[in-house]
């Protein structure tokens, strides 16, 4: 499974790819969201995880951009990866047009749960991580 996770802070990048690593998950790396979109039209990627608050561009207009492409890049499955605690931040993310939502700190289980969860309902051909 190819995963690009774009968020800012290097240390968030590093323990989610340690994570992701252990189930033998590829995971590329972009620090801030239009790195993310020229990434995805460079590359094939199974799943993205978003962070909410970068510089620049945010996690909600770039999952907006994503879904918004002509091509079958925009049903790629997104899972929002935030520290935003706000009572309608799951809301706003479905809304914008991600799959799913975890809040940080990052727990293994969970995460790994989303994107069991994320595919599943994408693909219908049962879970990717077991």
């Amino acid at each position: 499974m190819d995963v690009l996770f774009v968020e800012d802070n290097e240390m968030n990048r590093r323990v989610v790819k340690d994570m992701l690593g252990v189930a033998g998950v590829r995971v590329d790396e972009a620090p801030e969201a239009m790195t993310g979109l020229r990434m995805i039209d460079e590359g094939d990627y199974d799943l993205i995880l978003m962070d909410l608050r970068m510089p620049g561009m945010d996690g909600l207009t770039a999952i907006r951009h994503i879904r918004a492409r002509p091509d079958d890049k925009a049903r790629l499955p997104v899972i929002v990866v935030t520290a935003d605690t706000s009572l309608t931040i799951r809301e706003d993310c479905l809304a914008a047009g991600a799959d799913d939502v975890v809040l940080k700190p990052v727990s293994m289980n969970l995460l790994f749960d989303a994107m069991g969860r994320t595919m599943t309902a994408r693909d219908g051909d049962g879970p990717i991580l077991e």
